[in-house]
Parts: structure tokens; sequence; C-alpha cells
């Protein structure tokens, strides 16, 4: 038998059912207890409409926000019907060979990104991450890649974070593929929102390369390349170039969600 949960736990209990960073961090201690006192999962509101119980975001937000879009094969943008690849990249022949994004950057994405990402909520990422999967076309290229990469972070950026988002997108998404040692960030960049369009290249010029050590694992392989968020498209773009200079046969990208137009 189960000892007298305390009043405190109790607390906890009636706390983990709300919504909200508190309601998620009570939900987090109650997986935690040990032994007799360890409880079943408390049910929790839906992050967008306040549904409870639910998943993180529901059934009824994800078939409302998060719709397939047509979108151009090698950077993700939205395009109407019919166009197979949009006017940049007719003009600019990307690195990548495709490009997917499950959801645009907009409401209420961009703000369960940001608690992802900026406000400590690593949690989010088998959410995230299911919805990846889930978007056209991600299935078979998971399956057909030989790695699944994450972009990196810098050091500075990652000690600030505690963690790498795109790294914990790319274990859920596959984890006998994931792995953080094949794509180096070499050196710390300028925030890219910070930056105008034609900027963003050119501070990310440079700043990725193979594994010297590993390189001959990248040759003759399929990448997908994992991220949060794109913008413009530099960052990924950037780090695809590298692969493919270290031997890569194909390199798409793999993003959670999309500005629906570059900035």
């Amino acid at each position: 038998m189960r000892p007298r949960l305390p009043s405190a736990a109790k607390a906890l209990v009636a706390l983990g059912a709300g919504a909200g960073r508190a309601g998620a961090a009570a939900r987090a201690v109650l997986a935690a207890l040990p032994g007799p006192w360890a409880l079943p999962p408390v049910p929790a509101r839906c992050a967008v409409c306040g549904a409870w119980p639910a998943q993180p975001v529901c059934e009824a937000c994800v078939a409302r926000f998060a719709q397939p879009r047509l979108r151009c094969r090698t950077c993700a943008l939205p395009v109407a019907a019919g166009v197979v690849r949009c006017g940049g990249c007719l003009r600019e022949d990307p690195v990548l060979a495709r490009c997917h994004a499950a959801v645009d950057y907009g409401y209420p994405w961009r703000g369960i990104v940001a608690e992802f990402k900026f406000r400590g909520w690593p949690g989010w990422a088998a959410s995230l991450a299911l919805l990846m999967r889930s978007a056209p076309w991600v299935e078979p290229a998971l399956e057909e890649a030989d790695w699944v990469l994450p972009m990196p972070l810098a050091p500075g950026r990652l000690a600030q974070r505690g963690f790498n988002q795109s790294l914990l997108l790319a274990r859920r998404l596959a984890p006998r593929k994931a792995d953080p040692g094949l794509l180096l960030r070499l050196r710390e960049t300028a925030p890219q929102a910070a930056l105008a369009r034609a900027e963003r290249a050119a501070n990310v010029r440079g700043a990725f390369a193979a594994e010297p050590l590993r390189a001959a694992q990248l040759r003759g392989r399929r990448i997908v390349l994992v991220d949060d968020v794109m913008t413009s498209g530099a960052s990924m773009s950037a780090a695809a170039t590298a692969l493919r200079e270290a031997g890569a046969l194909a390199v798409d990208g793999l993003v959670f969600a999309r500005t629906p137009q570059p900035l």
C-alpha cells in the first residue's frame, strides 16, 4: 500500500493539473518521486486552448493550427498550388536537396518555440518532433537518411541555454541516426534575428565544418539537418555547404517552423 500522501505532494498534484510553467514544473517533480511515493502521470492542459485533460497541444489545436501546407521543395516557404520551387530558389539554386517544415512560424507556435528554446522547457521536444514527423514527406526522408544531424550551437550559446534544442529534436526524430559530433560550429556569430536578410549569409559563412577525424563517415551519405526554426535559411545553407564539401551525397533540411516570408 502506498503511504499517505503528504499535504505538500497533494498541493503539487493540484498545481500539476494546471497550465503554464508552474504546472509543468509540478508535473516534473511528481514524475520523479521515488519508490512508494511514485505517482501516475498528471494530466496536462493544452498549452493553446487550455483544454483538460490533453496532450501538451490537444488534437483540436493541432488540427486547427498545424494543417499541412504546400511548400517550396527546397526552402519550405508556402507556395501556391502547382508551384514546386519558389522564385528565390529558382534564382539561387539552393544547396539543400529538399526542405521540410511542420508549421508556419506564427501563432501559437511562436510562443511554444520560445518556451522550448529560451525558457528552459526541453520537454517540448517530444511534441514538436511528433508534429515534424507527421509533416508530408518527412517519414521517407528520415528513413532514407544515413545521419540525422542537429544544427550545432556555439559553446557560449550552449552554456547559456543549457541544451541544444536541435539535438533534442534530432534524437526524438531518429535516435539511432542522430549524432552531435559530425558537424561542428567553428565560431560564435551574432544572433541572426538581429540582422537584415542580406547580412545573415555573411554572418554564418564559414561558421560550420565537418569533424575532420570523422569526415569519411559523411562521404556518399544522405543527411537530414534538423533545426527548430528557419527564417532566411542562411544558417542551414551554410551548414549544408560544409557537409557537401565533406563529401555528403545530399543534404535535406527539416525544421519545426518556417517563417511564412523571408525576413
